[in-house]
């Protein structure tokens, strides 16, 4: 991977997003962090971010509105929404990964769409 790209975690628990960011520096990913859309912003401004993973449900900008600015301004972007909230058949545009997930399947799943 190119070490200019970045994946970015947008998490607000702590433990999850950490332990996340911890793993995926471990398989050789060059991360970011954010804990709500608002940091995500500012790491999205800064930065060449290749693929965001990011929770549905945050307590500043997340859900819906989280959802439609990423859909309006963030066309060009590899996203995976992340839920323990959401249910299949809610109608989001990005692909969803529900919680409890497992590390190394997300892993795997970020690798293919890295690679295309």
């Amino acid at each position: 991977m190119d070490t200019n790209q970045k994946v970015l975690i947008v998490e607000d628990e702590d433990p999850i997003r950490l332990t996340l960011r911890d793993y995926l520096k471990r398989k050789g990913y060059n991360v970011l962090v954010a804990s709500d859309g608002v940091g995500a912003i500012k790491q999205l401004l800064d930065n060449d971010i290749i693929l965001m993973i990011s929770d549905y449900r945050m307590d500043v900008l997340g859900g819906e509105y989280w959802i439609k600015f990423l859909e309006k301004y963030c066309q060009n972007l590899k996203i995976i929404i992340t839920s323990g909230f959401l249910k299949p058949e809610f109608e989001i545009p990005f692909e969803v990964v529900y919680k409890p997930y497992d590390y190394e399947d997300l892993e795997k799943r970020i690798s293919q769409i890295i690679k295309g």
